[in-house]
């Protein structure tokens, strides 16, 4: 029951493998801190498991719209975001500092970033989160090509 009455966010997905576990354990405690509702996928341990799995399971939370945004880690968080992106409603772009995260937003509308763990320390990891998160789409011109990136769309003769 939300006794406010007020509205309640759509949460954000998190995923990532083995390698990135403790990097998603940071970025879901500075999260709920700052009141934001989390669906955390997993993995929750150290064991190895597959990052495309995780990757899969994060793009379908935001492409079913049961998830706003996705945060998704691995090692360089490459792997994991060729995996998001097969998703063709995703536009997950792999990011290393807050300048990446706020043009990915700006510019391309991405709805899932990725991050590597082995690449990118904990603070500058959560600074690209939160700029992920609170940056919007600029539209105009990106819009144009952001359409461009969508299912559907092919060029003309």
């Amino acid at each position: 029951m939300n006794p406010a009455n007020t509205p309640i966010a759509p949460p954000v997905a998190l995923g990532a493998d083995h390698a990135g576990v403790a990097l998603k354990a940071a970025i879901r405690e500075a999260l709920e801190a700052a009141g934001h509702p989390v669906m955390d996928l997993g993995t929750h341990g150290t064991d190895s498991v597959d990052y495309p799995d995780f990757g899969a399971a994060v793009a379908s939370a935001v492409a079913e719209g049961r998830a706003a945004f996705g945060v998704l880690v691995c090692g360089t968080g490459i792997g994991i975001s060729i995996a998001a992106n097969r998703n063709p409603a995703i536009r997950c772009a792999l990011v290393h500092d807050v300048t990446g995260a706020r043009l990915t937003r700006q510019h391309n509308d991405a709805n899932v970033i990725a991050l590597g763990a082995r690449m990118t320390g904990v603070e500058v990891a959560l600074d690209a989160v939160r700029t992920f998160l609170t940056t919007p789409f600029e539209g105009g011109r990106h819009g144009r090509r952001v359409q461009k990136l969508s299912p559907g769309w092919s060029a003309s003769p």
